[in-house]
């Protein structure tokens, strides 16, 4: 067994492309090499800015000789099948196999030497490699069928123990020979195998293993750091990317002009990370400190000295930068920045950020007075019009200098500039943390406040998007509005919202509807205007209001009209297509959280249940009931009982008599069930009621054993038609039973 290496050298590849492409080259060596039979023991690949590399442990010398067979059309059948046979095995009649009848066609493959196999797979890589961006370079690139790479090869190694494997790609020869480190080592390196490729290339300033790296600049980074009595800000993204600028990683420390700690803490690490790929530091109070941490790709004479001063002077003309959109953006009032938010175009059928604020201020406001968000420390008007006057401000800083630098801080300088302009705390509190949580393990506000425009601004984005029919489809969701709708459920979740999800769509998307339905009133002229105006601008534009403005005889020409058309329809669909999205998104999120998907269908189809505190409650009641002996047996008699109902046409609460009043002496088993069902029944409803589901859970375990009873020894489908019906009638007693807490066809098992 022999082993591989392969290394392409290239000029730079970028940081951001390196993992993905050492996945990629293992993938199509080994799909390449296994067209021909072969396959490696073991395969490992590396990348560094100059070269991506590939390492195949235990490849056999050649392949092995296979015998191939196609099974053809029996000999009995017509002439024409067995010369189309022919033709496409590119065989004669005398050289196919003749076996019970049928015609099989039987080649012979020889085996073939693997570095033939190897010197045809390396082309074919190196032309079918997935690149998210690639380039021609040279005279050959007037033609669009030459070779594409990320940056222009140079070079390419291509060892099979330590035999040269020969081939030729964009005019690059293969051959035993790569080039060290661009500076301390730049001449030519011959490789002798697989076995010495790492270990010489080390000894001339290449770190060819990228995980070498990474935990080298983790380990030096933190250790200056700490000498100088500080603490590294972890930021692993910030390793990897600097190992994949580096063949020779040397991490060094720096200071900055201590000025600058008046901004921000985080518009001074993103302002290091972002634009120098800096670390930064904190101190032993764990506040930013004046420090940073560079990555150097050269061991300097003088110990990094004036790399450190050069990344110095650069650092702090970017943070002069930051420093000046900071305090010009403190002179002007966020109210006054927000009124520039009517030149941002939010969507071309949602209209502008100027309007979206306004929709998700009425929202916030319309939370706090339905009681849904509320506060012990706020009372209820103070709570409205914080919480709407904190959704105006929220996204004022879209239009600031800070935030056209760096987007990845809106919100959060909002915040700082809210709070330095004397904003009530709340208000800056939930501009800053209004986008929150942005995903499953973000940070979830739990701040009245904050929680109102959180939770209006999600509401919002989902009722305009289902408003206008732009829904997510498969894996594309350009609108983010998964991440909305788990935002809302972690919103509601954390903090015990009890919002009926039913009323407040019809109340988001009667916003963007009423604001819809103007649109339209103005494209259609003044009488349409006239007329929704003197049905009251206040009332939200459903479709029965426009459609009740469309009969007017003047506007019944408007109707056919595809915007008016689409409104009315997309508008009454909206808010039963949003209850169908979070019932997946919620199945999704709670899947995670260990809650069988079955339940929560089960508990959905039950109908009207929206409340989403209430229905996880009712799910976590049923997982744990499910789990129980006697949840298991009750689900099977259940099932059985719902079965024959079905069979006999029975619809839910469709019996004759209730099954309450039989008029023959019902049998022992018949009326202990009766008896049971007497019971349980009002108790569980008093349960549910009370939103006690673990006791409505309880009440309907007494049905188990009554059930199984009545089972064994009653005759449902009695010869009797009036015995028939009351047991029928009975059991459809059990099934609205069990149907107050969740409809149990639904479950598995």
């Amino acid at each position: 067994m022999t082993d591989f290496l392969l290394e392409l050298r290239s000029e730079e590849i970028p940081a951001r492309m390196q993992d993905r492409a050492r996945e990629d080259l293992a993938k199509l060596f080994a799909a390449e090499i296994g067209k021909a039979g072969l396959s490696a023991t073991a395969i490992e690949t590396f990348a560094t800015p100059r070269r991506l590399a590939l390492s195949a442990r235990g490849l056999p010398d050649a392949t092995e000789a296979v015998s191939e067979e196609v099974k053809g059309p029996k000999a009995s059948a017509p002439p024409q099948a067995l010369e189309g046979f022919l033709r496409k095995t590119g065989l004669t009649r005398e050289q196919l196999v003749e076996r019970d009848g049928v015609f099989f066609a039987v080649t012979e493959r020889p085996g073939r030497a693997t570095a033939d196999v190897l010197a045809e797979a390396i082309p074919a890589i190196v032309r079918a490699f997935p690149w998210p961006k690639s380039m021609r370079w040279g005279a050959a690139s007037a033609s669009t069928e030459s070779i594409r790479w990320v940056r222009p090869l140079h070079g390419i190694v291509a060892l099979f123990g330590t035999d040269i494997v020969a081939c030729e790609v964009a005019g690059v020869v293969s051959g035993a020979t790569t080039y060290g480190h661009r500076f301390h080592h730049p001449g030519a390196i011959t490789i002798g195998s697989a076995a010495d490729y790492a270990e010489k290339l080390a000894a001339c300033h290449v770190i060819v293993d990228q995980g070498e790296r990474r935990a080298l600049i983790r380990a030096r980074a933190t250790a200056l750091a700490a000498d100088a009595g500080l603490t590294l800000v972890e930021d692993e993204g910030l390793v990897g990317e600097n190992a994949g600028l580096t063949e020779w990683p040397v991490p060094l420390l720096g200071c900055f002009d201590a000025g600058f700690l008046q901004v921000p803490p985080e518009v001074i690490q993103l302002t290091a990370r972002v634009n120098q790929k800096y670390f930064v530091c904190r101190d032993v109070d764990g506040a930013l400190a004046n420090a940073f941490v560079c990555t150097a790709n050269i061991d300097a004479v003088d110990g990094g000295a004036k790399i450190v001063e050069g990344n110095r002077k650069v650092l702090a003309a970017r943070l002069a930068d930051a420093r000046f959109f900071y305090d010009t953006d403190l002179k002007v009032p966020l109210a006054d920045q927000a009124g520039k938010l009517d030149k941002i175009v939010f969507h071309e059928k949602l209209g502008t950020v100027a309007d979206k604020v306004d929709r998700v201020a009425k929202l916030a406001r319309w939370l706090v007075h339905e009681g849904i968000v509320k506060s012990s420390a706020l009372r209820g008007e103070e709570l409205a019009d914080l919480a709407e006057r904190a959704a105006r401000l929220a996204k004022a800083d879209l239009v600031t200098g800070m935030v056209g630098e760096f987007p990845e801080l809106q919100g959060l300088m909002g915040g700082y500039y809210a709070a330095l302009q004397g904003e009530h705390p709340a208000v800056a509190a939930a501009i800053r943390d209004h986008y929150k949580p942005v995903g499953q393990g973000d940070e979830v506000p739990t701040d009245a406040v904050t929680v109102a425009v959180s939770l209006a601004d999600k509401l919002d984005t989902l009722a305009a998007f289902f408003a206008i029919g732009e829904l997510p489809t498969g894996s594309k969701d350009p609108f983010a509005l998964r991440r909305a709708a788990l935002g809302v459920i972690l919103l509601i979740e954390r903090a015990g919202l009890r919002v009926r999800l039913t009323q407040a769509f019809e109340f988001a998307v009667g916003e963007v509807a009423q604001a819809f339905g103007y649109a339209i009133a103005m494209r259609f002229g003044g009488e349409l205007l006239a007329a929704f105006d003197k049905a009251g601008g206040e009332v939200p534009v459903t479709r029965s209001v426009l459609h009740r403005l469309l009969q007017d005889e003047r506007l019944r020409a408007h109707q056919g009209n595809p915007a008016v058309a689409a409104f009315l329809d997309t508008s009454e669909r909206a808010t039963p297509a949003l209850l169908a999205f979070f019932a997946d998104r919620l199945k999704v999120q709670q899947r995670e959280a260990g809650v069988r998907h079955d339940l929560i269908d089960a508990v959905f189809a039950l109908g009207g249940e929206d409340d989403l505190v209430r229905l996880l409650a009712r799910v976590r009641a049923l997982q744990a009931f499910v789990g129980t002996e006697d949840g298991a047996n009750l689900l099977a008699g259940y099932k059985r009982a719902a079965n024959i109902l079905k069979k006999e046409g029975v619809a839910l609460g469709g019996a004759d008599d209730g099954g309450k009043t039989p008029a023959y002496a019902a049998e022992p088993a018949e009326a202990a069930l009766q008896a049971a069902l007497d019971a349980a029944e009002p108790a569980a409803a008093a349960a549910v009621e009370a939103e006690d589901f673990e006791g409505a859970m309880a009440a309907l375990a007494s049905l188990r054993a009554p059930i199984d009873a009545f089972f064994d020894g009653v005759t449902v489908n009695d010869p009797d038609a009036g015995k028939r019906a009351a047991r029928l009638a009975l059991l459809d007693r059990v099934r609205a039973a069990v149907h107050r807490v969740a409809d149990f066809l639904r479950i598995e098992g």
